[in-house]
């Protein structure tokens, strides 16, 4: 056929041949290609997604129900195509936003140069990948950081502006880091985790946990106790409870009946701070709410203050089951454990239903002792000092349970004389002190002794018994350790060298020496990184491990004085 111009003629042989090309016989109901795919086209994305993940053979969008197309895969694709190429055509351009705020000024002086350098190594090293297996003689630098953000914090230095990215996401992965690298980061590393998701733990609180809220402005402390986060009102009810106990004790009870019975725990909780007399009454409501855990934290701060209602109450319940033994020529302790678990003690906070393995009587009793003042027993058996008192034979096998509680007391009312007493001489046989031998319970004791006395103690017990027990309560020492404690740990650690076992049985003691220790110490300790000749009925091998641990242990204290001499300059 000859080709026609003219505005007609090409479109009349196009759709002569197009009419002519398809088949008679082809079925209305079955969509031909080109109508299939113009089908597809007009689909909206999600029914393409929906197609595209189950299958065209499963569901066409384009038969609608009828029979699948030969090309529906193809049609498919190109309609996706077409799809893609709408929206990025149509894309507008994003209005700009608002420049932020410029940061708070932090007037603090800027880090010496040298003391920057380290803590950019620092921080590199806290990403760099694990080599495993044994440590060798290089410190571990990771550990190194929290010393290096306490000192620096001491020293009243602020962050270099670049370090800020990775200290916060090192505090990000180490919950323990935060505290002192959000009073390091300052003002400004809050502003940069406003601007940062993966930072928005620093927009919680500051250092210690409290607000960013002024909790000398009503309003502001109004607002955030009624619209803050969970964790912004246990910081804020915190922070002012520190500040004004009596007005923390206010604002929580505002919302007090409204709060969920988990939330009232975590609140009752922060009440702790402050505690004194004029939170009775408070307390006292507390026995009766509906939550069991509740109740209980209600009257363990109250039996707390020894002039208290529950104190009293406790007492006299207690008197009346450990009282003087007059049967016999010595002075001695008779115990009869209650009977029954009434209301009332229940009320007061003693639980009914005891753990699995003890006995209902000795529980019961455990409680009431526990919720007791301690002066009552001073008192109770005719003034004697609470070293004679825990002295006295204890009638009928119940001096474990009554010396337990005791100890519980004692921690629970923070009374040094009693925690002193119940402890006894470090030096003593553990299964024959005056108090309990559950080394948790005793660094529970150690930790209300001041500082200096707690440091003399373990030492003398770790001279007496060794290393073997010692990690809890080193746990609770002041650091840096004192001289007498540091002195006795690494001459317990040279005795375990020449008994001639491994030092990775001493793993956890030497991490705690690494950052324990005064690093005045290193000097002292050179003598131990020599390697010792194999000793016979030694471990193989075990002299040159005790060798690698002190070349590291003495490493990292000189480390430590450098990061030290860095930040004072």
């Amino acid at each position: 056929m000859p080709h026609t111009t003219g505005p007609t003629g090409p479109t009349a042989t196009t759709t002569a041949d197009t009419s002519t090309a398809t088949p008679a016989s082809t079925p209305a109901s079955t969509p031909t290609p080109a109508s299939a795919s113009a089908s597809v086209d007009a689909l909206p994305w999600e029914e393409l997604v929906t197609s595209a993940l189950l299958g065209t053979d499963r569901r066409s969008p384009a038969s609608r129900g009828g029979p699948v197309p030969a090309d529906a895969p193809a049609a498919l694709l190109d309609a996706a195509a077409l799809h893609t190429v709408r929206r990025r055509a149509g894309l507008l351009p994003a209005l700009p936003e608002a420049r932020p705020e410029p940061a708070a000024p932090d007037p603090r002086p800027a880090l010496p140069e040298a003391a920057r350098h380290r803590l950019a190594h620092l921080l590199a090293d806290r990403s760099a990948p694990s080599g495993g297996g044994r440590r060798g003689t290089a410190p571990d630098l990771t550990e190194l950081i929290p010393q290096w953000l306490a000192i620096a914090n001491r020293r009243g230095f602020r962050a270099p502006a670049a370090l800020l990215p990775p200290l916060l996401d090192a505090a990000r992965a180490r919950t323990d880091l935060r505290p002192q690298a959000l009073a390091f980061a300052g003002p400004r590393g809050r502003w940069l985790a406003g601007l940062n998701p993966d930072w928005k733990f620093a927009l919680r609180g500051s250092a210690s946990g409290a607000p960013q809220t002024d909790t000398t402005d009503p309003d502001a402390v109004a607002r955030l106790w009624e619209e803050g986060l969970f964790a912004e009102r246990v910081a804020l009810l915190d922070a002012v409870r520190a500040q004004d106990p009596p007005a923390g004790l206010a604002l929580l009870a505002t919302t007090w009946s409204a709060e969920r019975a988990e939330d009232r725990l975590m609140f009752l909780d922060s009440l702790r701070s402050g505690l004194g007399d004029a939170d009775e009454p408070f307390l006292e409501q507390a026995l009766s709410d509906r939550s069991r855990n509740v109740r209980a934290t209600a009257a363990e701060l109250l039996s707390a203050l020894p002039e208290s209602a529950l104190a009293g109450r406790m007492a006299a319940r207690a008197k009346s089951c450990v009282h003087p033994d007059r049967t016999g020529d010595v002075a001695a302790i008779a115990v009869e454990a209650p009977h029954e678990c009434d209301a009332g003690m229940q009320r007061d906070g003693v639980m009914a239903v005891p753990p699995t393995g003890r006995g209902e009587r000795s529980w019961w009793l455990g409680q009431l002792v526990e919720a007791t003042p301690l002066g009552v027993w001073e008192e109770r058996f005719g003034g004697r000092p609470a070293e004679e008192v825990v002295a006295l034979p204890v009638a009928d096998d119940w001096a474990d349970e009554l010396h337990t509680a005791w100890c519980r007391a004692a921690v629970r009312q923070r009374d040094p004389r009693w925690a002193r007493a119940l402890l006894g001489r470090p030096s003593a046989p553990m299964a024959s002190g005056p108090g309990t031998a559950s080394i948790a319970e005793r660094s529970k004791l150690l930790a209300v002794l001041d500082a200096g006395e707690r440091a003399s103690w373990v030492a003398g017990f770790i001279a007496a018994h060794g290393l073997s027990e010692a990690f809890q309560l080193l746990g609770v020492c002041t650091v840096p350790w004192a001289g007498p404690l540091g002195r006795a740990v690494v001459d317990a650690l040279d005795i375990a060298r020449d008994g001639g076992s491994y030092p990775w049985s001493f793993s956890g003691v030497m991490g705690l020496a690494e950052r324990c220790l005064d690093p005045a110490e290193a000097d002292r300790l050179e003598v131990l990184t020599a390697a010792q000749d194999e000793q016979e009925g030694a471990s193989p091998g075990a002299g040159g491990y005790w060798s690698e641990a002190f070349q590291r242990l003495v490493s990292t204290l000189r480390l430590r004085a450098a990061m030290e001499a860095e930040l004072m300059t």
